[in-house]
C-alpha cells in the first residue's frame, strides 16, 4: 500500500512537470518582453504581448494534431516528438534578428509543448475518470501553479546575470531533464483495445463524435472562455503593474503572490471535488467569478486605476474562483469521452485555446491606461459561460428560479 501510494504521488509530480514546461515558457518570458521588444525593433509596444497568445495559437493547433496521433500510435511518442519540435524552435526564437520570425518560432514552440499538454490530460484520463479523475488532475494543477509563482523571479534573475536569450536556453535544458524522467519512469497507458489504427479518417470520425457530445462541447467552450479572460491578465499583466503602477522590480513578486491565489483554491478543489462534485463547484465559482468582476467594474467605472493593494486584492478573489474552474471544466468535458480520450482532449484543447487567443488579444487592446477594461471582458465572459452551464445544467437553473 505505501508502495502504490508513493508511486502515485510521482505520478502527480511527473505529470505536472510535463505540464509546467509549458507554464515556464510563457511565463519566464514576462519580465523580458520589453527587452526582447526593443532588440528586435518592435516599434509598437502594444505588440509585445504576442510573444505571449502566439504561443497559446501554437498550443491549440499542436493539440488537433498530437491527440489523433496518440490515439494510434501511443502517448509516449507523441510526447517525445513534440518536445523534439519545441527544440527547434526554442533555437530559432534564440537565433533570430527579426520580430516575426519569432513570433513564428513562439507558435512552433506552443506546437511542440501541446504534446506533452494534451498527453498530460490523456494520460490522466486513460488511468483515472469521475470526480476522482478531477481529484487528480486538480493534484497535478495545484503542483504545476508552483511554476508560475516562480517563472518570472526566475526570468527576471536569468535577465539581470545574463541574456534575454538564456531564458530560452533554461526552458530547453529544463524539459530535458524533465523527458528523461518521463522516459524512465512513465509506462504507456494506451491500452491496446483503445488503440485505433491510424488512417486520415480518424481526424473526422473523433471530430464527429466529439460534437455530438453535448456537455463536452458546452463545457469546452466554457473552458474557452475562461482560458480567454485569464490570458487577458498573462499578456498584459507586465505593462498593467511596470507602465500603470511603475513596480517593475516587484513585478515577479506579485505575480507569483497571485498564482497562489490560484494554486490554493486548485488545493481546495481537490479536497472538495469528490464530496461536492465537480458541477456543483463549478457553478458556485462561476457565480463568483461574474460577481467579483461586476463588483470592479461598478466601483470603478470612471476608468480611475485603484491603488495597487485594492487590484492586487480583486485579482487575488478572481484568481481564486479561477482555480475552481480550470481543472474541473477539462475534467466535465473529457468525462464522456473516454473512448476518445486522445482526440478528444485535443479538440478540447484547440476549441478552448483558438477561442481564447482572440479574446485575449481583443480585450487587451483596451488594457491601455486602466485596468477596467479587463475586468470588463472578465464579466461578460463570466456571463456568458454562466448561461452556457445553465443550459446544460437545466435542474439547477429550475431550483435557482424556485428560490
Amino acid at each position: 500500500m505505501k508502495n502504490q501510494s508513493r508511486s502515485q504521488v510521482e505520478f502527480v509530480i511527473l505529470m505536472a512537470a510535463l505540464m509546467s514546461i509549458v507554464a515556464l515558457t510563457i511565463d519566464a518570458l514576462l519580465p523580458a518582453l520589453p527587452d526582447i521588444g526593443a532588440d528586435l525593433n518592435v516599434a509598437d509596444i502594444k505588440d509585445n504581448p504576442k510573444l505571449i497568445t502566439s504561443i497559446f495559437l501554437g498550443l491549440g493547433c499542436g493539440q488537433l494534431l498530437f491527440g489523433p496521433l496518440s490515439d494510434s500510435f501511443g502517448r509516449k511518442p507523441i510526447v517525445y516528438i513534440g518536445f523534439i519540435v519545441f527544440l527547434v524552435a526554442s533555437y530559432i526564437c534564440v537565433t533570430t534578428k527579426s520580430f516575426e520570425i519569432m513570433l513564428f518560432g513562439r507558435v512552433l514552440q506552443g506546437i511542440g509543448l501541446a504534446a506533452p499538454r494534451t498527453m498530460t490530460i490523456a494520460i490522466v484520463r486513460d488511468s483515472y475518470s469521475g470526480d476522482y479523475m478531477a481529484k487528480i488532475l486538480s493534484f497535478v494543477v495545484m503542483i504545476f501553479i508552483l511554476v508560475p509563482v516562480i517563472a518570472p523571479s526566475l526570468g527576471q534573475y536569468i535577465m539581470n546575470h545574463f541574456h534575454w536569450k538564456m531564458i530560452f536556453i533554461f526552458n530547453a535544458c529544463f524539459g530535458i531533464l524533465v523527458m528523461l524522467w518521463f522516459w524512465l519512469r512513465q509506462p504507456e497507458t494506451l491500452k491496446d483495445k483503445h488503440r485505433i489504427s491510424y488512417r486520415l479518417s480518424i481526424f473526422k470520425t473523433g471530430t464527429i463524435a466529439f460534437f455530438k457530445i453535448k456537455p463536452a462541447v458546452i463545457y469546452t467552450i466554457l473552458s474557452g472562455l475562461i482560458t480567454g479572460s485569464f490570458m487577458v491578465y498573462l499578456s498584459t499583466s507586465q505593462r498593467v503593474f511596470e507602465k500603470q503602477y511603475d513596480m517593475k522590480e516587484e513585478f515577479p513578486l506579485i505575480f507569483a503572490s497571485l498564482a497562489i491565489s490560484v494554486g490554493l483554491s486548485t488545493f481546495m478543489n481537490s479536497q472538495l471535488v469528490v464530496r461536492y462534485g465537480m458541477r456543483k463547484i463549478v457553478h458556485t465559482a462561476m457565480l463568483c467569478f461574474v460577481l467579483i468582476s461586476l463588483l470592479f467594474v461598478i466601483v470603478f467605472n470612471t476608468g480611475s486605476n485603484p491603488s495597487i493593494e485594492v487590484l492586487i486584492g480583486f485579482f487575488a478573489l478572481q484568481f481564486f474562483t479561477i482555480g475552481f474552474l480550470f481543472g474541473n471544466l477539462r475534467a466535465l468535458a473529457m468525462e464522456p469521452m473516454g473512448h476518445i480520450a486522445g482526440i478528444g482532449s485535443a479538440l478540447n484543447g484547440f476549441v478552448s485555446t483558438v477561442m481564447a487567443v482572440p479574446i485575449a488579444d481583443y480585450i487587451g487592446k483596451f488594457v491601455i491606461d486602466s485596468v477596467t477594461p479587463l475586468f470588463v471582458g472578465f464579466t461578460i465572459c463570466g456571463v456568458i459561460s454562466l448561461l452556457l452551464f445553465y443550459s446544460i445544467n437545466n435542474r439547477i437553473f429550475r431550483n435557482l428560479r424556485r428560490a
